[in-house]
């Protein structure tokens, strides 16, 4: 009986919000780490990274286990977290850096104009420049608290102290207003300083489970990986401060806590790409007034673009009247709601996923255009300009691929023996299709697009997606997909690189290592289709 009426007065809680008071509105606090694919947080079981902050949000609240970016770049994943949308319902924002079309409004911006107090600190939208109709520039995330500064661990973390610029945002807040913060952490973005995952937290290459299989296994990439364990402890060690400090003010328990990543790790193959380590990342969600029976760990598929409609719901807020686009997105209070475990709503069986033109690097700024979709543990891929390189061009530096001891590795491997799996697997070109068994093959690297036992399946999947993206407008989908390329960077600077590069102005990236520069272009001809 208890428990039939405390069902009651939390569903009603979740839908009379409007109803409530200012302050009986919930807290937001969304903490999103730069780069950190899944599994990599303690909850998971990954015993060579220790995330007492996010296991925590995922103790006391819940544990996703199928929460993917539709798109696995910084500024396009940010950007369907913002508006609801999938990128390519996003105009010129579906491409890395760019300008942030007038016409869509961010849950940020709606909640700061009905009564939220909204901020945020370091990484909000980014890179791209947003401005208003008018020409002015808009504060997509919330108005920044930076000033606070501290002396980081290491050389290649930033001196931001993002919890200290959180207690700056609490001691501004005006009396009575709920709070929406986005605490934009810088790590663990490249750069690394190569060897602090030993040298100052104590770990040691064998502490790793293994390699993924389109990675060399030796030592200089498994100290790569300690490295970038480090930073995501150095992510989870604010997320610890802030908790505490809302715990502190008697605020916790109408907090809902959002912990996730925008996107893969910043290695070959995953970050930019379109795989299972490239659009798979961790997510726990923590609300101790809003989510029945915590501790749960959820099987249900989750998209990014359900963040904003969960935020404007439990908010109180009819999404359309506070002027937001439509949005495919799901709000999760079904799942916050449910008492189950495992595969909760079963209609949330999919997702999306997606990419169009990311860093510079092949001629005329062309992108890699990709659709797919996971469902229940297959993923299915469309590379849909199979003569370009996935990763940008070799002679270029392979752009869309950040400098890292591990691409260095793979790279002069191919270079000293004329041929690399590795190289194959992580920047040659690829097929028309893939098709992946997610739970016998995680690292995506045997494709069953051409298996005669497979073809129903592959067309399934492909009509599923195909029909979704329609209904969504996608140009891509509706044979409009040169669109996307003809989109201006909002850096002018970076236009053109391959063209610049290739006639002899030696233009060098400076997120890549000069060593990653082919000298000549490789002749690589583009895969057969399956």
């Amino acid at each position: 009986m208890r428990r039939n009426l405390l069902f009651i007065v939390l569903s009603a809680f979740v839908f009379v919000a409007s109803e409530a008071s200012a302050e009986d509105r919930p807290n937001i606090l969304f903490a999103i780490a730069d780069d950190a694919s899944f599994p990599h947080m303690g909850a998971y079981g990954c015993s060579w990274v220790k995330t007492p902050g996010f296991d925590r949000v995922a103790r006391e609240g819940l544990l996703f286990r199928n929460a993917y970016t539709p798109n696995a770049k910084c500024s396009p994943s940010r950007a369907c977290i913002l508006t609801g949308r999938n990128s390519w319902q996003l105009e010129e924002a579906a491409n890395h850096i760019p300008y942030f079309p007038a016409k869509f409004k961010t849950y940020a911006e709606a909640l700061s104009e009905n009564g939220y107090f909204v901020g945020k600190t370091a990484k909000g939208w980014a890179p791209g420049v947003a401005k208003d109709a008018n020409g002015k520039r808009r504060q997509l995330t919330g108005k920044p608290f930076d000033k606070r500064k501290l002396k980081p661990p290491a050389r290649a973390i930033s001196s931001t102290d993002y919890a200290g610029n959180f207690v700056d945002f609490l001691d501004t807040r005006p009396k009575d207003s709920p709070f929406c913060f986005w605490y934009g952490c810088l790590e663990p973005h490249r750069a690394y300083e190569y060897g602090v995952g030993a040298r100052l937290a104590g770990k040691k290459p064998s502490d790793l489970d293994g390699v993924p299989a389109y990675w060399p296994d030796e030592e200089h990439v498994r100290n790569d990986i300690l490295d970038y364990a480090f930073e995501i402890e150095y992510f989870d060690s604010h997320l610890v401060r802030m908790l505490a400090e809302v715990e502190k003010r008697g605020e916790l328990d109408n907090t809902i806590v959002v912990v996730t990543s925008d996107n893969g790790m910043p290695f070959p193959r995953a970050k930019g790409q379109a795989y299972e380590i490239s659009n798979h990342l961790p997510l726990a969600i923590m609300w101790k007034k809003g989510i029945v029976k915590p501790g749960r760990v959820i099987d249900d598929y989750v998209s990014f673009i359900d963040f904003a409609p969960t935020f404007v719901e439990i908010a109180g807020f009819d999404w359309a009247k506070i002027g937001m686009s439509p949005s495919p997105g799901r709000s999760l209070t079904d799942i916050f709601r449910s008492e189950k475990s495992g595969q909760v709503n079963p209609k949330r069986e999919y997702v999306l996923i997606g990419k169009e033109r990311h860093d510079i690097g092949r001629p005329n700024d062309q992108g890699y255009p990709i659709r797919g979709i996971v469902r229940r543990g297959m993923l299915y891929v469309e590379n849909f300009e199979t003569s370009r390189w996935p990763s940008g061009n070799p002679e270029t530096g392979y752009l869309n691929c950040d400098g890292s001891p591990t691409k260095t590795a793979i790279l002069e491997a191919r270079r000293k023996n004329g041929k690399s799996v590795h190289w194959d697997r992580c920047f040659g070109k690829r097929s028309g299709t893939e098709l992946f068994d997610l739970e016998r093959d995680p690292d995506c690297v045997q494709s069953l697009a051409a298996d005669a036992g497979s073809q129903s399946l592959k067309r399934e999947l492909r009509e599923l997606m195909m029909r979704e993206l329609r209904a969504q407008g996608d140009p891509r989908a509706h044979g409009k997909g040169e669109i996307f390329d003809n989109y201006e960077y909002a850096n002018r600077g970076q236009q053109n690189f391959h063209g610049r590069y290739t006639s002899g102005e030696k233009l060098r990236a400076g997120w890549v290592n000069r060593s990653d520069f082919e000298k000549e272009p490789l002749d690589d001809p583009p895969k057969p289709k399956p």
